[in-house]
């Protein structure tokens, strides 16, 4: 039976410090006990990495110049011929993170995601290569912002990353070495201790994340929200799909974002009607989620309603 092989991820784009921090943690005795480590480069960066001045010596270089070349097939191949304990991926900032996840043999877990920006181009790179921003962030355990000047925009760059990931500690690593973690409150913009907890027409795309990250905190809530309806055979008469359309970055990038509905009896809601429903959420597994827990509403009340006046869901 395979174990599980755990992936240390580092994202991030050019100059962005991915190659010194896996330089300084494999330098550090606390990370780098002497584990069989693949460490896998999908980028010439400005700097090298140094393995002869690692903690311990049991570490394997691997490169990957081309996104196509990511391949299952190449990955196990990596990890079969080193017999490892562990893997740090540089990952190369212009390639999407699907295509790694993709090709990831199913016993390699990540264990910590991390991105790694300049602080001086962050805004221009988000403004610019928005939908890669974005790919980078959603899923990140940590933003490290390095170079920071004094007078960085840090409401802006708060904003920006909560607007992907509710998770994400963000880091100022400032030039003269001092850090500072990011300590702007994130208040949702609903009462999750309301009896009836309401999502306003302009913060579904806000709940439906912190709805997905944030599980079991929803289990046994009520919430009333308005979407559009799917209706799909499967589920039967007494149940259809309903959310908002939401953009997580740009138009191109605008995905149906629903929950599964269930009614006590049949409904006579068509496909994309527009109801407010009142339900109960219980988190439970379903085909829609793979057969993975996850929110399943059980109505109490519903009704025809009007069009919220932004149809797409946006997070600001």
């Amino acid at each position: 039976m395979a174990y599980d092989l755990p992936v240390y991820l580092f994202t991030g784009f050019l100059e962005g410090g991915k190659t010194h921090m896996i330089q300084e943690s494999m330098e550090s005795p606390q990370f780098n006990t002497g584990e069989k480590t693949l460490i896998i480069q999908c980028e010439e960066g400005m700097d090298e990495l140094d393995i002869s001045t690692f903690n311990g010596k049991n570490v394997y270089l691997e490169t990957v110049e081309n996104e196509s070349d990511l391949t299952p097939d190449l990955l196990s191949a990596m990890a079969k011929k080193h017999k490892l304990d562990r893997i740090l991926i540089e990952y190369n900032g212009m390639w999407m993170l699907s295509t790694l996840y993709d090709a990831m043999p199913q016993n390699w877990v990540i264990y910590q995601q991390m991105m790694f920006a300049d602080a001086n181009t962050f805004l221009s790179y988000n403004q610019n290569m928005r939908q890669l921003m974005v790919d980078k962030l959603m899923n990140t355990d940590l933003v490290v912002l390095n170079r920071t000047p004094a007078d960085i925009d840090k409401e802006t760059i708060h904003k920006i990353v909560r607007g992907c990931s509710r998770r994400a500690q963000i880091s100022y690593d400032y030039p003269d070495g001092h850090v500072e973690s990011d300590n702007i409150e994130d208040p949702l913009p609903f009462d999750l201790n309301a009896p009836i907890v309401e999502i306003g027409d302009e913060d579904y795309a806000v709940w439906y994340r912190d709805l997905t990250e944030e599980l079991q905190a929803w289990d046994g809530k009520t919430v009333r929200v308005k979407g559009i309806v799917m209706r799909d055979p499967k589920l039967g008469k007494a149940a259809l799909l309903v959310g908002r359309h939401v953009m997580t970055c740009c138009a191109a990038d605008i995905t149906y974002s629903p929950l599964v509905c269930n009614f006590s009896a049949p409904v006579p809601y068509k496909t994309r009607d527009w109801i407010l429903v009142t339900a109960k959420i219980r988190i439970e597994t379903h085909k829609l989620y793979a057969n993975r827990p996850g929110p399943v509403l059980y109505a109490t009340d519903s009704a025809l309603t009007s069009k919220p006046a932004e149809e797409v869901a946006t997070f600001y």
